[in-house]
Order: structure tokens, then sequence, then C-alpha cells
């Protein structure tokens, strides 16, 4: 793993994560108009709310860091590393939502990080090759898809937080399929952007990153981000290094490495599981409404109870 690597990729994560924050803000205070909108409406006003649009200009820059990493580094190693995603949704939705997390919060925060850069350190992912052959984007194709399909069905059977995650999870998928074909584009610019243009990755990527797009909004709107976004970092870390096996030939360490890289995985999952349950983020942590209407300033923090 080379430090512009790891700094590309941990820069996207926080943009990813204040993009997720600020959106998540958006989408709650829209549901304080109360019913069941239509999409359309909802997003008519979204548009018009500068947390939304805020969000979507850094999900923008998400996407132009997010490429610059896998362009120097393998799927394997920057997917995974934009889990932090996390750990900066924490900080930067505290000051959003003027709500301040308690020790227990904290504590499964650091255990994901610690069991993120354990499973790094570990599996020292290889970096595969820079394209992948036609025939396994074939095959992986229709896996995301059947994957994504089967999830967004589930999901609708369901209300509340299962369904925030189910999507959130969806999301994962899609974006860890955005991010693969986000690295084929950028291992064939060298024959020139006038000859990729003329290829189907940089359409796919668009696709795909536009379901990936309305997939988070389902899920930002379904419920909070505490059932949302382990489902959706996660999700979008392990679908990554899948696919950067499958289609890349990235590979990760085994053996010895093994048993550290699987007490990682385990940090990662039980950091996940104390963030769902944790006081500070369960309940109403990310649901603080503003009393102005969209696009209008930040509101004076609400005194929280005891």
């Amino acid at each position: 793993m080379s430090v512009l690597t790891v700094v590309l990729a941990l820069f996207a994560a926080l943009s990813n994560a204040a993009a997720s924050v600020l959106q998540r803000r958006a989408a709650a205070q829209d549901a304080s108009h109360g019913g069941a909108p239509s999409v359309l409406r909802s997003m008519l006003r979204l548009v018009r709310d500068r947390y939304w649009v805020g969000g979507a200009a850094l999900l923008a820059v998400t996407t132009v860091l997010q490429a610059a990493a896998l362009a120097v580094g393998s799927l394997a190693v920057v997917q995974p590393l934009m889990a932090t995603e996390l750990l900066f949704t924490l900080v930067v939705g505290s000051m959003v939502f003027h709500r301040r997390p308690d020790p227990r919060t904290w504590l499964a925060f650091v255990a994901l990080a610690v069991g993120l850069a354990g499973f790094l350190s570990a599996a020292a992912p290889s970096a595969g090759h820079a394209t992948a052959a036609p025939d396994r984007w074939a095959w992986a194709g229709v896996a995301l898809f059947g994957v994504v399909a089967a999830l967004v069905v589930t999901g609708r059977l369901v209300h509340g937080s299962p369904r925030a995650a189910l999507f959130g999870l969806a999301s994962a998928v899609a974006f860890g399929g955005t991010a693969a074909l986000l690295k084929e584009v950028t291992g064939r610019l060298p024959q020139g952007v006038g000859a990729v243009l003329t290829q189907w990755p940089p359409y796919a990527t668009a696709v795909v990153g536009v379901i990936s797009f309305l997939l988070l909004q389902s899920a930002l709107r379904a419920g909070t981000l505490a059932a949302s976004q382990p489902a959706l970092t996660l999700g979008d870390a392990l679908t990554s290094v899948a696919l950067g096996s499958a289609l890349f030939g990235e590979q990760i360490a085994l053996g010895v490495r093994v048993l550290p890289e699987l007490i990682g995985v385990a940090l990662i999952g039980l950091g996940s599981v104390g963030l769902a349950r944790a006081p500070s983020v369960h309940g109403a942590w990310d649901t603080a409404q503003a009393r102005d209407g969209p696009g209008s300033g930040v509101r004076k923090p609400e005194r929280q109870e005891s």
C-alpha cells in the first residue's frame, strides 16, 4: 500500500461521510413535512435544500478522489479504506446534528478502525491487473444485478431500520460495482481519453453510479444512519474485495495471516454492531429537524434531554 493511495482513499472517505451526513440531515428535514410524498416531489424539495446540494457536491468530490486512489492502488485496498467513512461520519454527524457521542460509541468506532487496520496489514492485497477480461465483466454484472435486485425487493417488504439497512447494503453492492468500473476506466486511460470514450466502461460507470446514488437516497430516507451506514460501508468493502479478486486478480495473503485477518474482520463486525446499538446513534441522533425551510440557515442546537 503506497502512502498516496492511503491518503487519497482517506480523503475520499471523509468527503463521502460528510456527504452522507448532509444528505441524511436534508432527508430528515424533508420527512418533517409529513405524509408519504412521491419520490419526484421529494427530490424537487431536496434539490432546493442547501444540505442536500452540499452533500451532492461532496459526492462528486468523492468520485474524483476515489478515481485517483484507484488509479494508483488496488480495489481491495482502496474500498476497505473507505470504511473509515464510519469514523468520519461520527465526527461530522456530531457537529451537524449537535449530538455529542458517548464513550460506548467511540469504543465501537475504535474497534472498527483497529480491525480495519489489522485486516489490511495482514491481508496485504496485491495490485492485480489494471483491467479485467470482458467475459469476467459479463458474469460479474449478472451477479451484481441479482444481488442488488434481491436486496431491493426484500427491502420494500419491510419498514424502518431493516429497510434502511437493506437499501444501504444494496447501495453498497452497487457502489462496489461502480468502484470496479471506475478502476476499469482508469486502467484503460493509457489508450487515450478519446479511445476510452468510445468504449462501454465510462457509460456503464455512469449508469451504475446513478443507480447507487438513488439507492443511497432511499436508504437515507428509510431510517437513521445507524441502520444504513454500517451496511453501506462494510458492504462496499466486502464487495470490492470480492470484485478485486474475481475481476482484476488481486490476491490477499493467506496461510499464517488468516488468523490476524479473521481477528480484524471480527473487530470490524463488533464495531459495526456496537455502533448500531450505541445510545448516541440509536434513535433520534440524526433525526433532528430544522424548523426553517429548505435552503435556509443552520438552526440553533436543541438542548438534549438527559
